[in-house]
């Protein structure tokens, strides 16, 4: 291989980035439109649940309760409902997720110790935000009704019983539970997929589409000279943009970089060149810009966004799907994203991924080298 002519070929694609004005404007504004629009419509966090409340009792108890639920995050109250049918109105017209009844002769139960209840009606069309609906709930609930047993042994002079088991939490790597911790790292490997993807996934079909292809093949350039050569323009240009999509989710999301920033810089530039070759290779197999362009979206996006890890938990899918997600090197990128952002942790930990991807770029590099070397038919 002559480095000569792999800079000539560099060169030559520079050229093309740089008088590509609108190109070049949007490879550059992409990543941080798509971070900031990701970071901050995608968000895991379920607080302020509408919720309306029927209070049928109208005790000093009952509302004692009901300035639990508004006093907590978690719940926003809608309004103050007459009767069941307020609240099945308000759930049909989406106003209102959750419904509490609380009938009428709670205070009595309450007060003679019989055990009051209280019904809590979901709207079950979202089952995974009506589950964290309902677990906010029932805590809140218990809690209530701890303190009521406190209280009432305290009337009765028995004093104050302590609890059986006192749980002491700590979360590590994400204390304050913010999704945004989770969702940003995980975006990086997403923008880098779909940039480097879409980016170099044009240039090869651009030299078939126009002819300029067989004067390339006629010269003295080898294959992995061509390769090389045009994927180190587009290099230079993803590393400009994993730097914005990192200063950004620093910097503006106030996402916590606890880990190695060189093993960081590494890793992402391995990932950049296995998604840059995969770019090269669909670009050199399909030979047709409007179908690259499309073959990069579906097998860069899709997967990144669906089978990294990056929302869906890889453990909760069916086997089959599992085994599907080792192809693609997005899974391995996330988890070295998530692991040097939120835990911390380097190569000590992280070797296993970083030479999986590291394979995979080689393969297809390979694989795209071999394909250039086929002549025109």
């Amino acid at each position: 291989m002559n480095l000569r002519r792999t800079w000539a070929m560099a060169r030559k694609e520079f050229l093309h980035i740089v008088r590509d004005v609108r190109s070049l404007a949007m490879a550059l504004a992409l990543p941080l439109f798509m971070l900031l629009l990701f970071g901050y419509a995608l968000t895991l966090d379920i607080d302020r649940i509408p919720t309306m409340i029927y209070d049928a009792d109208r005790t000093p108890e009952s509302r004692e309760l009901i300035s639990r639920f508004t006093g907590s995050r978690y719940f926003g109250i809608r309004g103050m409902a007459g009767d069941y049918r307020a609240i099945e109105a308000a759930i049909d017209r989406n106003e209102c997720l959750l419904g509490i009844v609380i009938f009428k002769d709670f205070a009595g139960k309450l007060l003679s110790g019989a055990g009051a209840s209280v019904q809590l009606l979901l709207d079950g069309s979202d089952s995974n935000t009506a589950s964290i609906a309902l677990g906010y709930a029932r805590a809140l609930l218990q809690t209530y009704d701890l303190e009521l047993r406190a209280r009432t042994q305290n009337r009765r002079g028995a004093g104050t019983a302590a609890a059986p088991v006192l749980p002491q939490l700590r979360i590590w790597y994400n204390s304050d539970l913010k999704s945004k911790n989770y969702i940003v790292p995980g975006l990086i490997a997403i923008i880098l997929m779909i940039i480097a993807a879409l980016l170099t996934s044009l240039t090869i079909a651009r030299e078939w589409e126009m002819g300029t292809m067989e004067q390339l093949l006629s010269t003295p350039l080898r294959a992995a000279e061509v390769v090389l050569g045009k994927m180190a323009a587009f290099f230079a240009l993803g590393v400009i943009d994993m730097v914005v999509a990192i200063l950004a989710g620093v910097i503006i999301f106030r996402v916590p970089l606890r880990g190695n920033l060189w093993f960081l810089a590494f890793t992402s530039g391995v990932f950049l060149i296995g998604a840059l070759c995969w770019g090269i290779l669909i670009s050199a197999v399909v030979r047709s810009q409007l179908l690259a362009y499309q073959l990069g979206a579906v097998t860069s996006f899709l997967p990144a966004f669906l089978l990294s890890g990056f929302i869906f938990d890889i453990g909760n899918m069916p086997a089959a799907i599992q085994g599907i997600t080792y192809i693609f090197p997005a899974r391995y990128f996330v988890s070295i994203l998530k692991g040097i952002f939120l835990r911390g942790v380097g190569a000590e930990i992280l070797w296993y991924e970083a030479a999986l991807l590291l394979a995979y770029a080689a393969i297809v590099f390979l694989i795209a080298t071999r394909k250039l070397k086929q002549k025109v038919a």
